[in-house]
């Protein structure tokens, strides 16, 4: 049987490779609100016919479709290349494509310019096309404007009186082109399939600054809250708590994580669960779940998020041992294995069991226990381990979470696999831990960086440059002293957009339990210290976060550039975003001092000469394009962050 006929003509144009995308289409792309999302894809078709290009962008909820000129960038390819642009400026899941068609009267147009100057004199027949082309725009054109224009073409053109050069102007004119341009039917049209889905979140997705503390070390939650009014005073957007729920007695590790507890050592944070709760409760020696909606409130008027830790296990005392075993794996011989990720052992936590016969109900309980910490004003979680868990259920609740509250920030702790690391991301995880920790030389940096700011992560990987954890005490840190916690916190500030920093950072804090270990000797992960906000160092994070907040420079990742230093212990670089650029050079070498003649690019949009001011003791230098001499040492000066003024 003969197919059917269709009632038109299959579509001529092709559009491809549209961008920005993530594994064609699958997965959003991810920006923030305020942000112009830059498009580009192919648009081309057979023959010479010029075409016409936009994208179409739509807000969440279905809103009427915006739409935004596409140009042709790609003269090498004969305008294949097609470039533009659109605003967000709300969140939730915006839905973009792009509309290409024949531009008829364009074609016309350049056809009829070339036959003239090509020296061709009757142009008789190209004239009576092009009055086909105006009758119709004329009768769509809605602007009075555009309408008396085209019709004042027509006439002349089909004023026989009326001198061939005269009628030659005129069919050329700019004006008329203008107006047929604004009327032109979309002949051809041709629509990007399927549309492409946008992701777009609160700045805070993208920009922030993280200070995690362990509530018992400062009093409770309502100590924490007490502390309030000094983090908004140091710049801190984020206040990070690891979990705050009933700690078990069973295997209950001692101080600098030995077997056996004394009788006063609190235990783990992460050992989830005792007689009293689990998940969705609170310690009774930090508080109750009122004291933590209340810290949630009182950190909003500060302009501060809570972020609470989600770790998804349980201490051998979690309720759910009992009310729901089948959720846990069992030995041949009916015991539990407890959590290991060797050589590490943790005797006082158990896994879940993923593939339970009963896993919706486990899942359903984990949505109900964090939409309880969302209720109270929770408004960040930082994941544990979430590459441990099946990335199903993952993509699953975040939906389900941002379908109460969009807010919501998720951040994967998950050291692992890289492949691992991009698969959260793309389902939903807003930002990720990085392997910056353990990135200490000028080429690793470099590398790295490169990678998340230039490669195709960046569309939806959104790294968190956290300088050390309760976790990672890194040796550069270890062996560097204090000038090694300045260098490492200046480049986590002022390379990446989002970082944060574990409370003792600013007292330099840096003995391990022993040598090699990345484990802290007397660790807060097994006792209680007394901890305030006074450590040395806050002066200088203090004034760095204001630094960030006054230049969007600091707040975006792909728009660094590497300037030449001539010195592999020198690290410099620029960020640019608009009229706002800033030049960071900063010591690698903790020990000595390190000259270096950093080279700034002729390309790069600034003048031959300029002047830089030290944003940190407000001296003023005189640069220019080629190399600028810098001496950077450990006990004065470790980094220079310098703020391009004359522009």
């Amino acid at each position: 049987m003969p197919a059917l006929k269709p009632t038109q003509p299959p579509a001529r144009i092709h559009i491809q490779y549209a961008q920005p995308t993530v594994d064609a289409g699958r997965y959003p792309a991810k920006r923030t609100v305020g942000d112009r999302v830059h498009v580009s894809c192919d648009v081309f078709r057979d023959g010479h016919d010029l075409l016409r290009a936009v994208v179409r962008a739509q807000p969440p909820g279905g809103g009427e479709w915006i739409e935004s000129e596409l140009h042709a960038v790609d003269a090498h390819h004969k305008g294949v290349r097609w470039e533009g642009s659109f605003v967000v400026d709300r969140m939730g899941r915006w839905t973009w494509t792009v509309q290409g068609w024949t531009d008829q009267f364009a074609t016309w147009r350049d056809e009829f310019q070339r036959k003239l100057e090509g020296g061709q004199e009757d142009l008789s027949g190209e004239l009576s096309e092009g009055l086909v082309l105006l009758r119709e725009t004329a009768g769509r054109a809605t602007e009075t404007g555009d309408k008396r224009i085209i019709e004042h073409a027509l006439d002349l053109l089909d004023d026989a009186d009326v001198p061939p050069a005269a009628k030659y102007d005129t069919a050329l004119g700019h004006e008329l082109f203008a107006a047929m341009e604004r009327n032109a039917a979309r002949h051809g049209a041709a629509t990007l399939d399927p549309p492409v889905q946008l992701q777009v979140e609160r700045e805070r997705a993208r920009f922030g600054a993280w200070y995690e503390l362990f509530p018992r070390s400062f009093g409770g939650l309502r100590g924490v809250q007490e502390q309030l009014p000094r983090l908004r005073e140091l710049g801190f957007d984020i206040l990070y708590l690891p979990p705050v729920h009933p700690i078990g007695l069973t295997n209950r590790k001692g101080r600098n994580n030995t077997l056996v507890a004394g009788e006063s050592d609190p235990g783990s944070p992460w050992a989830i669960g005792d007689a009293t709760g689990g998940h969705d409760g609170v310690h009774p020696e930090l508080g109750t779940h009122d004291d933590v909606r209340a810290l949630c409130a009182a950190a909003a008027e500060h302009g501060i998020d809570i972020a609470l830790d989600l770790a998804i296990q349980t201490s051998p005392d979690h309720p759910w041992l009992k009310e729901h075993p089948e959720w846990f794996l069992q030995r041949p011989d009916g015991t539990l294995k407890y959590a290991e990720n060797p050589p590490k052992k943790y005797q006082d936590i158990y896994n879940l069991n993923w593939d339970t016969a009963d896993w919706e109900a486990l899942w359903h309980e984990l949505r109900r226990i964090t939409l309880l910490w969302v209720e109270l004003g929770v408004k960040v979680f930082r994941v544990d381990n979430p590459h441990t868990k099946p990335i199903p259920f993952w993509e699953w609740l975040i939906k389900e979470v941002h379908a109460v509250d969009a807010d919501i920030v998720f951040l994967a702790e998950a050291f692992t696999r890289r492949a691992m690391m991009r698969q959260l991301a793309k389902v939903g995880f807003t930002q990720g831990y990085t392997y910056f920790t353990w990135k200490n030389s000028r080429f690793e940096l470099t590398e790295y960086v490169d990678e998340l700011a230039w490669g195709p992560e960046r569309e939806y990987f959104r790294p968190n440059f956290f300088t050390n954890t309760p976790d990672i005490l890194n040796e550069y840190l270890v062996h560097g002293g204090p000038a090694a916690f300045y260098t490492r916190f200046t480049l986590a500030a002022t390379l990446s957009p989002t970082y944060g920093i574990y409370s003792g950072y600013e007292w330099y804090e840096n003995t391990p339990v022993r040598e090699g270990s990345e484990e802290y000797m007397d660790s807060e992960k097994y006792e209680a210290k007394e901890r305030a906000l006074d450590g040395p160092m806050l002066p200088y994070i203090q004034r760095m976060n204001q630094i960030r907040r006054e230049n969007p420079a600091l707040q975006h990742l792909s728009n660094v550039g590497w300037l030449d230093t001539y010195n592999d212990q020198v690290m410099a670089y620029l960020k640019q975003h608009g009229s706002n650029v800033i030049i960071c050079a900063v010591n690698l070498d903790p020990h000595n001092a390190q000259e270096a003649s950093v080279v700034v690019p002729h390309d790069l949009g600034l003048p031959s000469h300029f002047q830089v001011r030290d944003l940190f003791s407000g001296e003023a230098f005189a640069w220019h394009t080629g190399g600028n001499y810098v001496r950077l040492d450990p006990w004065t000066r470790q980094s220079h962050v310098l703020h391009v003024e004359s522009l």
